[in-house]
């Protein structure tokens, strides 16, 4: 009895151990009993039962990618162009997706081929190349419609690469080569144009500046020729002064010794002198002098004979004391 219970007991292991199932997390199982749907079992543990119930697909829940090789498609302009497209879908129903078509991924690629070849004919080659924002929406709409009832949700169509024959992708190059030379000789032109530019604005700045400094120059000059003449001018105003004060020197020193009339009448003779420097035509004689005795005689050697004679003349003829 002991070995019958122990036999039973790790045969009711076994059947647990081959009949629980565990779904993990993003996945879900459909479930079919006696060769009918069953259920959908989700996340968490489950029990099969034995012989009856049966897993009849895995499902992932996850958005999956599925990148199809190039298809053959025809332009409106009749241009053979090969066109890869990468799919990105997600499984919304598992029971639509296990039963609703078989294989389901082979008809995705069918039916993407389809449909692009739909858009693609009803364009030239240079839209095709330049609307793959326009052509990815498009596929993406028609197949997440048509997969719908597939219980599959097409999140977005891309397009990989759009490959046109050998000779239009020569001739492309070609112009691209030709648009590249183009941008190169007007970039060069703008820069030959901004280096001329550059120069004329460089020397007509230093034309500014050569004039700025004669001017300044020019004012500094005048400034120093101003400077001189200032002090040329206060130099002959000091020297009248001193002059002027020699003068009052002399005089007030004359007062102070208390001259008698033979030596201011002397004094006097000498400024005649210096007066007539045989340059004047008219001498004023003052009155203090005309009561000299010989004035006329003076006089008259005064206007034909040297100054210096006449001042010796005048001097003899002084009365006494």
């Amino acid at each position: 009895m002991i070995y019958f219970f122990a036999i039973l007991l790790l045969l009711v292991i076994l059947i647990l151990a081959f009949n629980v199932r565990i779904v993990p997390q993003a996945s879900v199982y459909v479930v079919e009993r006696l060769g009918a749907y069953y259920g959908t079992w989700e996340t968490g543990i489950h029990f099969k039962v034995p012989i009856i119930d049966k897993v009849a697909k895995r499902i992932s829940l996850k958005e999956q990618v599925m990148d199809f090789p190039p298809q053959p498609v025809i332009t409106k302009d009749n241009v053979t162009i090969q066109i890869d497209t990468i799919v990105f879908y997600q499984v919304t129903d598992a029971k639509l997706y296990t039963y609703g078509v078989e294989r389901p991924i082979l008809a995705i690629e069918s039916l993407s081929a389809t449909t692009l070849r739909n858009i693609i004919g009803e364009m030239e080659l240079d839209h095709t190349l330049t609307s793959r924002d326009v052509i990815n929406t498009r596929i993406t709409s028609s197949l997440d419609q048509a997969t719908d009832k597939w219980g599959i949700k097409v999140n977005r169509v891309e397009l990989k690469n759009i490959i046109p024959p050998r000779e239009i992708q020569d001739a492309m190059e070609k112009q691209m080569k030709a648009e590249r030379e183009r941008r190169e000789s007007i970039l060069r032109a703008e820069g030959e144009k901004r280096s001329q530019i550059l120069v004329a604005e460089g020397n007509k700045e230093s034309q500014i500046l050569n004039a700025e400094a004669e001017k300044q120059a020019a004012i500094l000059h005048a400034d120093a020729v101003k400077e001189q003449k200032i002090r040329e001018g206060q130099g002959e105003a000091e020297s009248i002064m001193l002059v002027q004060k020699a003068l009052a020197d002399s005089i007030r020193m004359l007062n102070e010794a208390s001259p008698s009339d033979r030596v201011l009448a002397l004094k006097a003779f000498e400024s005649l002198v210096k007066v007539a420097d045989g340059k004047a035509t008219k001498i004023i004689i003052p009155s203090e002098i005309q009561s000299v005795a010989g004035l006329a005689v003076s006089l008259k050697e005064l206007m034909s004979s040297d100054p210096k004679d006449v001042v010796a003349a005048g001097a003899e003829q002084l009365p006494e004391g």
